[in-house]
Parts: C-alpha cells; sequence; structure tokens
C-alpha cells in the first residue's frame, strides 16, 4: 500500500482525490478494545510504555480507515519537565498537585528538557514514523489552556483563579505565557525531528475568553509559538476550541497552516472570518454521532458539500469524541465521507472543464 499524504495535501491547500478525515480523540475510550486496555493501564502508564502508546494511536488508522493518525498522549505530559507534579484522575482530569498561585511559583518553572524528561514520547513518534502508512499528528496544549489547569488546579467552568491572575497581575501572567510558549516550541520541534508529519496546537478553553482579552493576554504568545515553528515544512493546525468563532478574526495574522473549527461556525462562515488564507478543519457536532446513521450522513454531507467549495478542507469534527460514540458509525461515516467526497470533487471538476475554468 502506498503512502497516503491527501491530509497534507488538503493542509496545503492542494488538489486531492477524496476529502480527508481524522478524528480528535479518535484513539480512545468508544473502542471497547481500548477500554481493556485501560482496564489494566493509566493514560499516562500507557504514555511512558512506547510501543503500547504507538499500537493505541495505530488501532483506529486500521479500524476506521483515517487518513491521519494523532498521537497517544495527554497535552498535561510536557508540564511534568518543567516542574509540575500532576496527575490525570477518572471522571475529573488533570490534577495539580502543586498550583501556580504566586509569581514565586512562575519563576520556579524551568525550561523544557524534551530529550532528558520525555524519552518515551519520542520513542513512540519514531516507532509509528516508521509504521504508518498516514501521516502522524502530533499535537502540544496551547498555553491559555495548560495555565487554565495549573492556576485552576483541575479543571473549571468559570477559569475564575486563570481570569483573576490574568487580570490582577498581568506580568505574572505574561511571565507564564512566556514560559509555557518556549515549552510548546520546544516541545513541537522535538516531536518534529522525530517524524511528526503535522502539528496541532489544542487551545480547548480559549473560548472562555472575549475577543478583547484574547487578542491582549493570548494571542502574542500564539503568534510567537507558530512564527517558532515556520522555518519547518510540517503543516501546522491551530485549534481555538469550542466557543471560539468569536475569536477568528483575530487568527489573520496567525503563520499557520490549518484552523480548526467547531460545529458553531458553518464552514464557509468560518474561511470569511478567517479572511480566506487558511485551510480548515472541522466540524460536526460530535453529538450527532448518537443520531441515527441516515442523519449523520445528512450533515457530513452539508458540511462537505461547504467545505470543497474552496481548497484545503479536512473533515473532522467540531471537538473530541466521546466514550458513548459507536466504533460501527464512526467506520460508516468515515466510508460515506470518501465515498461521497470522491463523487462530489469528480463532479465539481466536471463543471469546471465544461465551463472552461
Amino acid at each position: 500500500m502506498s503512502y497516503n499524504d491527501r491530509f497534507i495535501r488538503a493542509c496545503k491547500k492542494q488538489p486531492v482525490d477524496t476529502l480527508p478525515v481524522w478524528y480528535m480523540r479518535q484513539a480512545g475510550r468508544y473502542d471497547p478494545e481500548y477500554r481493556k486496555i485501560k482496564e489494566k493501564y493509566s493514560l499516562l502508564e500507557i504514555c511512558r510504555q512506547p510501543e503500547l502508546a504507538a499500537e493505541v494511536t495505530l488501532m483506529p488508522v486500521r479500524k476506521l480507515g483515517v487518513d491521519a493518525a494523532i498521537l497517544y498522549s495527554d497535552i498535561m505530559n510536557p508540564v511534568a519537565s518543567i516542574g509540575i507534579d500532576f496527575d490525570i484522575v477518572k471522571n475529573i482530569g488533570p490534577v495539580i498537585h502543586n498550583p501556580i498561585r504566586s509569581a514565586e511559583d512562575v519563576r520556579k518553572l524551568r525550561p523544557i528538557q524534551v530529550e532528558q524528561d520525555l524519552p518515551h514520547i519520542l520513542r513512540t513518534i519514531e516507532i509509528l514514523a516508521s509504521q504508518l502508512e498516514v501521516p502522524l499528528i502530533t499535537f502540544a496544549g496551547a498555553p491559555f489552556t495548560i495555565a487554565s489547569y495549573l492556576i485552576e488546579g483541575k479543571p473549571s467552568k468559570s477559569y475564575i483563579r486563570t481570569k483573576g491572575l490574568m487580570y490582577e497581575e498581568p506580568e505574572v501572567w505574561f511571565l507564564l505565557m512566556e514560559k509555557l510558549g518556549d515549552m510548546v516550541i520546544e516541545y513541537l520541534k522535538a516531536h518534529i525531528a522525530s517524524g511528526a508529519k503535522a502539528v496541532q496546537l489544542f487551545d480547548s478553553w480559549v473560548g472562555a475568553l472575549s475577543p478583547a482579552d484574547f487578542k491582549k493576554y493570548v494571542l502574542p504568545t500564539i503568534e510567537r509559538i507558530f512564527a517558532g515553528l515556520n522555518h519547518l515544512d510540517q503543516p501546522k493546525i491551530y485549534f481555538p476550541g469550542v466557543s471560539s468563532g468569536e475569536l477568528l478574526p483575530h487568527l489573520q495574522g496567525l503563520q499557520a497552516d490549518v484552523i480548526g473549527l467547531d460545529w458553531r461556525v458553518p464552514i464557509a462562515e468560518g474561511r470569511r472570518r478567517l479572511g480566506g488564507k487558511y485551510a480548515v478543519q472541522g466540524n460536526l457536532d460530535p453529538y450527532v454521532l448518537t443520531a441515527p446513521m441516515n442523519v449523520i450522513q445528512a450533515q457530513a454531507k452539508a458540511i462537505i458539500d461547504e467545505g470543497i467549495q474552496e481548497p484545503g478542507y479536512v473533515f473532522n469534527l467540531g471537538h473530541g469524541l466521546f466514550p458513548e460514540a459507536s466504533l460501527e458509525k464512526l467506520k460508516e461515516l468515515t466510508d460515506f465521507i470518501h465515498d461521497y467526497s470522491r463523487e462530489a470533487l469528480k463532479a465539481q471538476g466536471n463543471l469546471k472543464q465544461e465551463s472552461g475554468v
């Protein structure tokens, strides 16, 4: 089987024969085989075993036929190297044992040492780069999203401590952003050096900010991260998370290739807000997967019809898969996306030829 590069081509706005598709959290608890592994090992224990982490990464590629793999990891992994003590607690998420509460806590954060502290992650990437026949996407958590865990001490819905630090002690906030920005740049550079074919920056919770606060307190660091990776040829994706549609117009200066959209913003509108500068990725509501298959296909068809109107579109969900999702429905959806988009793109090409475009 030849290497399938349609995901890379779509990221670069190049022609594709059929739309590429992958799913955020595609290596996860919706898969009964993965659930059995989780009965024996925690998420962090899997991450520390490169062969096992690589196998979990490969499972959805084999089972679903997706056009890209995403590294089995967690956005919190790199913070262990900068001096944060944390655990992933079942039914809660990241719990920080030494949360950031002061300027001194921020100053104590040390520079990341990826090769020294996280060799298991780099080894997992190397294994996958040698085995995959589709591109490997690796990822990092963006500074605001990581900071929200470090400051709150656990997942939050209000981000009251995070915003409090941002507003009350901006000098401390910007120092934290600087340190986390440096961490992300070095972490993703190491991923690419180990064989990653694309990288995604997850900013899952930054939609909690107003556009003005995003522009002032977060965007400069996001711009610096992508500028720091710009010399590398691998596609770079920014996903500003859920409820982030109002932030999209402020992203037009990013040196990124792809912007991920959540399900609240139509593809065409997302492109308009982004100034037509980027390929886009998204944006089926994950919970549509609870619907009958004909409803899922109808929604996917509408998104595909919008997506193919311009070059540079990757089908995905508007956020991550949830544990109750159906493996069988995902496989059927993946096949539908490939089959329907192949015919739609072919028809579009024929129309252009007939009209002399």
